[in-house]
């Protein structure tokens, strides 16, 4: 397979009208797209029923073009990342790897166009996040939760604002900014420099405002962004966390436990907001934007400075800063579920506390009739076992 025939199959991919997160190719399946969340193979009559292995390394020899880091990268670990532009259409962020001695390939669709705050429904907290000119700001949530693109709506919001120079670090990177008033020096892993903590090093002395690190992904990464969050620099990275307090655990737990103490300290001084994000079916078709948003307050910061307890539950702490407009999970749901954006079940399924939830729907369902669906079976067993939680909980609470 040479480049153009690549080119070919992947704009026909890319060009299905439900819009393409994903391509996979895997040994022995068809080819496959993600479209809102389920894969659906592709079939254009040309292609092969099943792919095999060497047909994948067909492709992936055409985009690792050669480059022997990739190619190390793949024969000592087994996974190799990089980016392929297709023509002038669009980005993709590619993980090339092994499967069971066979090629394997995924294919993240990156959109040319950068989102805004309206096209993706981001509450009106957000304006006032993006005024923030120093400490940290973490945006988390599971592989494809749109925590890059969030990030990316923020920074381009900021280029429209501020005279300052915005670093990123990217591996690979997925949106390019065309600067407006903002200057962008947007680096790649691999191309521009070859590990985080190098060009976290390095971009302290390349004079920016915001530093956007994709992701944090050991203690030394971490160390040097917490540094530059406390010497005046405002620094967004992504987690693969699913919640608040879950971030602020994974980032003590790079550090020894006897640093603990120190790193809480620093932490507590300079995290100014937690954003976790989490894609879930909307009624209308695809999939919507659900969120928890906790800030930096006094009750936080000592949450964060002595660990959660009795009376400094993160949690409750967020609940009571919605004035601010703070949420949990819990409470966007049920707000979603409210304006009929999401079904009883997708509520239950979601959500961090069930047991919250299953009361909170309850208090609902005496203005609101419940609608049913094709999958009462499902939300019947949730309901019972949020039941179960609740009547325990109340069992404790007398005996106690």
């Amino acid at each position: 397979m040479n480049r153009d025939e690549l080119d070919s199959l992947l704009e026909a991919m890319t060009q299905q009208p439900d819009g393409v997160s994903d391509l996979l190719f895997v040994a022995g399946r068809p080819l496959q797209m993600e479209v809102q969340g389920n894969l659906k193979p592709y079939v254009d009559g040309q292609s092969e029923p099943v792919l095999s292995s060497a047909r994948i390394e067909e492709m992936a020899g055409v985009i690792i073009n050669n480059n022997q880091r990739l190619l190390q990268d793949l024969k000592e670990r087994g996974s190799c990342d990089c980016a392929y532009t297709l023509k002038s259409l669009c980005r993709f962020r590619v993980n090339i790897y092994l499967q069971n001695g066979n090629y394997a390939m995924v294919m993240r669709h990156l959109k040319p166009l950068i989102p805004t705050f309206d096209s993706l429904h981001l509450a009106p907290v957000f304006h006032e996040i993006i005024k923030e000119k120093n400490g940290l700001i973490f945006v988390t949530g599971g592989t494809g939760m749109g925590k890059t693109t969030t990030i990316a709506a923020m920074l381009n919001e900021i280029n429209k604002t501020r005279d300052i120079h915005i670093l990123t670090l990217e591996d690979p990177i997925e949106f390019v900014f065309t600067p407006i008033k903002s200057t962008f020096s947007q680096r790649e892993l691999g191309l521009d420099f070859y590990k985080f903590q190098d060009g976290m090093r390095a971009a302290m002395r390349q004079a920016p405002k915001i530093i956007f690190v994709g992701e944090i992904r050991d203690r030394e990464t971490m160390e040097i962004v917490l540094s530059a969050g406390e010497t005046g620099h405002l620094v967004f990275s992504t987690v693969h966390t699913t919640s608040a307090p879950q971030t602020i655990n994974r980032i003590l737990g790079m550090f020894n436990r006897d640093e603990e103490n120190q790193m809480r300290e620093r932490l507590a001084g300079s995290m100014r907001y937690i954003l976790s994000q989490r894609l879930v079916p909307s009624n209308f078709g695809g999939r919507l934007l659900i969120t928890e948003l906790m800030g930096s307050s006094l009750r936080t910061r000592e949450a964060i400075l002595l660990g959660e307890g009795e009376n400094r539950s993160l949690e409750e702490i967020i609940e009571a800063g919605s004035i601010s407009g703070w949420h949990t999970f819990e409470q966007s749901l049920i707000k979603a579920y409210e304006q009929d954006l999401i079904t009883e079940e997708t509520a239950l399924l979601y959500c961090a506390n069930r047991t919250k939830m299953l009361q909170r729907i309850d208090t609902l369902s005496l203005h609101k009739p419940r609608k049913t669906s094709d999958t009462d079976t499902l939300f019947t067993g949730l309901r019972m076992r949020a039941a179960e939680e609740l009547a325990a909980r109340d069992r404790n609470k007398l005996k106690r």
